[in-house]
């Protein structure tokens, strides 16, 4: 027989001896095979599905957006275009209070007043069908499901916007290229554009956004049109998209959340992979004198260790093919989890790439994290079958060490290749490479101070269980690893989104605001507030709003600087955007001063206005105290000077702005006001947004407390989207917790057969195992628990930049929540111990 087919051979039946030890341990890897499969391949499946609705995802071959109404210029090119023969279609979209008079119900909507075919491209799906189609003959309007509910109607009943009235005619179902959850914060009313003057709705000082959308024959007659009029667009100030910037930028989008999420499943597969070097470690000092009876007999170092690499390999490639099954399948479950992120209907197919990618890959993390522990049979004389136990240990080799260097740079590879890009990917590399080795590191210290500060006035139960967590065969490193891992990824994700919630809370003191009113002009401040003291609110504070746009900036027009291609200090945005600023001689609580002084009562030297700028708004103007910033206000221009940088917390839900002004610098301009109250009850709050809307059809109430759930739904939504994934993260680790404990199992069972023959009862071996694996449990619980504390305060103070709260309760219970699973599978494994009698187990075991 040579010695290739003798290697076939013995792995074979190696493999059918040891098939249920390993098998374990090959399921994580199917699990981690299954999150990348799925995801990549649904990846696939959104991206194909964009490109091929394209221009469905904007419904016109162009989109032009303003501020402000159109200037007649622009109009009189649009007039033009339309009399070539291109159709325009026009939409104003605003927010507004909606009103049912048959159930005096009100919401804060998005109404789009629309006129024209769109959409050209795609179709906007509507109950009962095809009433999108008859939107614009008649006084109707469509409505978003979500409004229906809040208000309590149904289909024919009348809605008032403004001081107009329409009757719903329908719901709007699906609109291509929208993504649910943006009706969370306001719902979507859909009117005819020949109405929108009756609301009067559109007051001076109201955040209006005017659109055009426009069909091309063909591409090139919208690029003609572009090179021609890019400069003149940008001029006026308009904004404009086309669908293959929709396309990119929603493919973009798309593939960088799946990436994302592909990272949480990446973390599944290096743990099987963890698992499966931990298995095989114990697997092969078990084999060592079988190895060394091979020896023996004449095989060779290279034959030897190819019996058991082709046996790794093969369980690693069944592995692989399993979590390609299951992959396939929960592809076909992600369509719903992430619907609310996606802009259009996905079909799913099967991805060839992606599956066999997904099969290479888990194939080849099970051999190379095979290897290290696999090397050790090279290291087996032919005289160990004979004393074995007085064998001097060697150092790693050489074939080790590159092993090892294999491991980390397949570890950063697939990090890189699945992130959204290369910094991203090696950021999460060198963090999953920290979190194993805190978690090793942990582990060792355990084993090493159990050992040495072993209580020896304890119980010998307590004596006993503690010192399995350093004997040999002891499970202390592979469960640390793997319940580790899986707590570090929820606890971090539960103390991100707590933090996240728990800033936005409205109730968090008696005196935060829980409604804000908009839009209140000038000459209905009175009003307004005669309608709070009717209700016994409170008016916590009323604060002007007065929009304005940078004009010139140091005395050189923006126009100018737009045009200035050299100039890379300075982002576009802040130059071109419509600000809304206040004027107020105190700071508020959500902001500090970082740089210069706040005014007082005196003037200037040089008689200008002085304002404050929100610190970042400052770095992207590159503008420092003392610079000149002139304001177009409604035509009027107003020169100011920059007395202070302020930084602003702009997670509090109240009134922040990017620049304030000092009192008296803008008496008489136009503005509008925006009020501050408190109602404690939702009955409270639907009253007086009631009656709001009754006197002062204009002024748009916003429910603090119904954008704080809209944030925690959308929060919960990406949150179930990750969760998801990491599940697969954290059954592996429950898998390589489960194959652990039945690696060790046959050494338990030794232990506990000498027990009972020395008279120890089934009820002192179970305490001592119950010992064991809760201290198991309650220290790699603990471990991951840290982790995910620091993991989760590093992302809300740096990414986030939020002040950090720690949900000590909540992370408690999941530490001791860990400690019982654990401890639960441990005693579930060991039921053999209890079973049979010890002759019998002797006799299993070859004793």
């Amino acid at each position: 027989m040579t010695g290739l087919s003798f290697a076939v051979s013995m792995a074979r039946r190696e493999g059918r001896s040891s098939r249920r030890r390993l098998g374990l341990y090959m399921g994580s890897i199917s699990l981690g095979v299954a999150a990348l499969v799925s995801i990549n391949s649904f990846r696939s499946n959104v991206i194909d599905a964009i490109h091929s609705e394209s221009r469905g995802l904007l419904g016109a071959d162009l989109e032009l957006r303003s501020l402000r109404p159109f200037p007649d210029t622009l109009q009189k090119l649009l007039d033009s275009l339309v009399s070539s023969g291109i159709p325009i279609s026009n939409a104003t979209n605003f927010a507004s209070m909606a009103l049912a008079p048959r159930t005096q119900r009100t919401r804060m909507v998005e109404v789009r007043a629309m006129s024209g075919d769109f959409p050209y491209y795609g179709t906007i799906t509507t109950e009962p069908p095809g009433r999108w189609a008859s939107l614009q003959t008649g006084r109707f309007a469509l409505i978003d499901p979500s409004v229906l509910v809040q208000l309590e109607v149904d289909v024919g009943d009348t809605l008032a916007i403004g001081t107009a009235r329409f009757v719903i005619d329908g719901l709007i179902s699906h609109i291509p290229g929208e993504f649910d959850f943006v009706t969370a914060f306001g719902g979507r009313i859909f009117i005819p554009g020949a109405y929108v003057e009756e609301t009067g709705l559109l007051e001076t000082g109201s955040r209006n956004v005017y659109r055009a959308f426009l069909k091309f024959a063909n591409e090139e007659t919208l690029d003609d049109f572009l090179n021609a009029n890019r400069e003149f667009l940008r001029e006026q100030q308009i904004r404009y998209e086309t669908a293959r910037q929709r396309e990119a930028d929603f493919t973009e989008a798309i593939s960088i959340m799946t990436r994302f999420l592909g990272l949480v499943g990446l973390v599944a597969l290096l743990l099987g992979g963890v698992g499966v070097a931990s298995a095989v470690h114990v697997f092969v000092k078990n084999k060592l004198s079988t190895v060394a009876i091979l020896r023996c007999i004449g095989a060779s170092q290279g034959t030897v260790f190819s019996i058991y690499l082709l046996q790794a390999g093969l369980l690693g490639l069944m592995g692989s093919a399993l979590g390609v099954g299951i992959g396939i399948v929960v592809q076909a479950t992600l369509p719903d989890v992430l619907r609310s992120f996606m802009p259009l209907e996905v079909t799913m197919s099967l991805v060839r790439p992606a599956l066999i990618g997904g099969l290479l890959i888990g194939a080849w993390v099970a051999i190379i994290f095979t290897l290290l522990p696999l090397l050790e049979v090279r290291n087996v004389s032919p005289l160990q079958a004979l004393r074995r136990e007085f064998e001097a240990s060697r150092g790693r080799s050489k074939l080790q060490l590159a092993a090892l260097a294999a491991v980390i740079v397949t570890m950063a590879a697939l990090s890189v290749g699945q992130a959204p890009n290369w910094a991203t990917g090696a950021a999460f590399a060198l963090a999953l490479a920290v979190a194993t080795s805190l978690l090793w590191l942990f582990a060792w210290i355990v084993m090493r101070t159990t050992r040495r500060f072993l209580p020896r006035r304890a119980s010998y139960v307590v004596r006993q269980g503690i010192a399995n967590l350093y004997r040999p065969h002891n499970q202390t490193v592979a469960v640390t690893l793997a319940v580790g891992f899986g707590i570090f990824l929820i606890a971090t994700l539960y103390v991100v989104q707590r933090n996240l919630v728990s800033r936005l809370a409205v109730d968090a003191t008696a005196t935060r605001p829980s409604l804000v009113l908009f839009d209140i002009q000038a000459d209905q401040r009175e009003g307004v507030q005669q309608v709070l003291t009717a209700r016994g609110l409170p008016l916590i504070a009323t604060t002007p709003i007065v929009p304005a746009r940078i004009s010139h900036l140091n005395g050189r027009a923006t126009s100018e600087i737009l045009k200035d291609t050299t100039d890379r200090r300075r982002s576009r945005w802040p130059l071109t955007r419509e600000y809304r600023n206040t004027y107020r001689d105190t700071l508020v609580s959500s902001e500090r001063v970082v740089a210069g002084k706040w005014w007082g009562q005196e003037e200037r030297e040089n008689g200008l206005p002085s304002i404050s700028l929100e610190k970042d708004l400052a770095s992207q103007l590159a503008v420092s105290i003392g610079d000149h910033i002139t304001w177009d206000i409604q035509g009027v221009r107003i020169e100011t000077e920059i007395a202070s940088f302020r930084e602003v917390d702009w997670a509090r839900l109240e009134p922040n702005f990017f620049v304030v002004f000092q009192p008296g610098s803008l008496d008489g301009v136009p503005q509008t006001f925006v009020t501050l109250t408190r109602a404690e009850t939702a009955t409270d709050r639907a009253e007086l947004q009631r009656d709001v809307v009754l006197a002062f059809p204009n002024v748009v109430v916003m429910d603090l407390a119904a954008v704080q759930d809209a944030i925690e739904s959308i929060v919960e939504s990406v949150a179930l989207a990750i969760r998801f994934m990491a599940f697969f993260s954290i059954a592996s680790g429950m898998i390589v917790l489960v194959g652990a404990i039945a690696t060790s199992r046959f050494q338990r069972i030794r232990e506990s057969v000498l027990l009972k023959t020395l008279g120890a009862r089934k009820r002192l071996i179970g305490r001592i195992l119950l010992t064991e694996y809760t201290f198991l449990g309650l220290l790699a619980g603990l471990a991951g628990t840290v982790l995910g504390i620091f993991a989760g305060w590093a992302v809300v103070t740096l990414m986030f930049r939020l002040a950090f709260k720690l949900p000590n309760i909540q992370l408690v219970l999941l530490w001791l929540g860990t400690a019982a699973a654990t401890a639960s599978i441990g005693l579930f494994n060991s039921r053999d111990v209890f079973r049979k009698p010890p002759l019998v187990v002797i006799r299993e075991m070859g004793e």
